[in-house]
């Protein structure tokens, strides 16, 4: 393998097995969100305490992702400059400043927030720790948005100019309203909607397969995941063909090489404004990447369509072959994720910053023996975090809410209420 496709192999490696966390942390929280509000307007105590329980179990199992997530967002930073300098170089100026908002808001906004609501069960009052997990939620999907802002670029570079062989941005607020940023971000957000309305609702389905005592609690986690589940994948679909438009008009290489349709001609055309060059992606792989992402995405909308019906009387969990068919069902929106980012990396290739910047010449100058260990260990670090992750997770799912330490921790000697002169209890003041 040359440079090139080692750090290619490098990159596309490890933002993969990135990317399955992210799009879980994303799709997860703000059902976490939702529980605990539901938990908090709860006024009978017993439903309340079964909904707080709810809310610590699924809340521990994306702290976990989290946790074990935010390494591997930290090891990719390393690979820009490690692999990639020619794109620092040309582009930075222009996607550095999205990069670093990232940076600040997942590594400091978010994780305090996180922190503080990990910490703050019975030590703070009810509505400001709700409140904290939709900040949460709401930095989660701010990371999000910055991300998408800095690749819309390298996917459709608008609001800049070049000076001296690099780009300097100009128009900030094109940057911001960059299309291929702003479609994508809804796409993202609703299929990471729908990774976490299936991931709740297997799981949930597992435990009532498996003949759970916890009736109510994965009765109520059941019915918000399928819910969520069948609304985020019907109007992902539609969220994804707005893209076509915008796809034939700023990257119609992409399409025609999809569709086998105009290539020649568009390839002659490049060839005439960027010099001699091959600028066709690989029909095989955007084929296979769409085919998985569509076959995937209808199946899940079909399997939840029906399951919401079934939620009537719990025919859904009744017979055991249904319940276990919705926790098969947990892996598909990874894949369909896997296979949408592929679709649209791959995509752009020869270009990294389309029409201005290839891969060859945003490659660094780091001998083929240098990219190979560290493809190499980069790999086998991710995939042992990927492990762990999974590991984790499928064990605490497994035993259940009895396993769950969130929010289980004694109180504090200055977090226990003291007695006033009425000899009565009074609350701590935050």
């Amino acid at each position: 393998m040359s440079a090139a496709d080692l750090a290619r192999l490098q990159f596309a490696a490890t933002t993969t097995v990135h990317w399955l966390f992210v799009i879980l942390t994303m799709g997860l929280v703000p059902l976490v969100a939702i529980m605990h509000t539901w938990a908090a307007c709860t006024r009978d105590p017993v439903r309340r305490a079964v909904r707080e329980r709810m809310t610590r179990f699924w809340g521990q199992l994306y702290v976990i992702n989290y946790a074990v997530g935010i390494v591997t967002g930290l090891v990719m930073e390393f690979q820009f400059g490690l692999s990639w300098s020619g794109l620092s170089k040309f582009a930075g100026n222009v996607f550095g400043a999205p990069l670093a908002l990232e940076t600040l808001i997942a590594f400091f906004a978010e994780s305090t927030f996180l922190g503080m609501w990990i910490f703050g069960w019975g030590r703070m009052r009810t509505g400001v720790h709700v409140t904290l997990i939709w900040l949460v939620t709401l930095t989660a999907y701010a990371s999000g948005f910055w991300i998408l802002i800095a690749n819309g670029f390298m996917q459709h570079p608008v609001g800049y100019e070049v000076r001296g062989g690099a780009a300097y941005l100009t128009d900030f607020g094109a940057l911001l309203a960059n299309p291929n940023a702003l479609i994508a971000l809804g796409h993202l957000t609703l299929g990471a909607l729908t990774t976490g309305g299936v991931f709740v609702a297997g799981v949930s389905a597992f435990h009532f397969a498996r003949g759970t005592k916890e009736t109510e609690l994965f009765r109520g986690s059941l019915r918000l995941g399928v819910w969520v589940g069948m609304l985020a994948s019907f109007f992902v679909i539609i969220v994804g063909q707005l893209q076509i438009p915008v796809l034939n008009r700023t990257q119609p290489m992409k399409m025609a090489a999809l569709n086998n349709e105009g290539v020649a001609d568009l390839q002659a055309r490049l060839v005439r404004d960027h010099g001699p060059g091959d600028y066709i992606p690989p029909h095989d792989w955007l084929r296979i990447a769409m085919d998985t992402m569509t076959i995937i995405g209808n199946t899940v909308s079909t399997v939840t369509f029906v399951a919401v019906f079934l939620l009537w009387k719990d025919r859904l969990v009744r017979r055991r072959p249904l319940a276990y068919l919705m926790t098969a069902m947990i892996p598909f929106p990874f894949i369909a994720a896997v296979g949408g980012w592929v679709f649209r990396e791959v995509g752009r290739q020869p270009w990294l910053v389309y029409g201005q910047l290839t891969v060859e010449d945003a490659l660094s100058h780091v001998s083929r023996a240098s990219l190979a260990v560290s493809c190499a260990v980069f790999i086998a670090l991710f995939v042992a975090l990927a492990v762990t992750n999974w590991t984790l997770i499928a064990r605490f799912a497994r035993r259940g809410p009895d396993a769950t330490q969130l929010g289980a921790t004694e109180p504090l000697p200055d977090d226990v209420p003291e007695s006033g002169a009425d000899g009565k209890q009074t609350a701590p003041v935050f």
